[in-house]
């Protein structure tokens, strides 16, 4: 995980697959693969979420929280 301060951006690199396409879900922006699996998620406003990284443990909670990923 990296943290941009001053554009205020969480990184989270899941996989070191290629990009193909993305999403973007609010303050999110899920990058995928051509097979449609998620490789790396941008946090935009990130300290808004201050506190709330201790809670996504790994791409399993992510895909509880975001259906469209499964």
């Amino acid at each position: 995980m990296d943290y941009d301060i001053e554009a205020d951006i969480l990184s989270w690199e899941i996989t070191e697959d290629s990009i193909d396409h993305a999403i973007e879900l609010g303050n999110f922006i899920i990058h995928l693969s051509k097979n449609k699996k998620p490789v790396l998620i941008e946090i935009l406003n990130a300290s808004k979420f201050k506190g709330q990284f201790n809670k996504i443990k790994n791409i399993e909670d992510i895909k509880k929280t975001i259906p469209v990923l499964n």
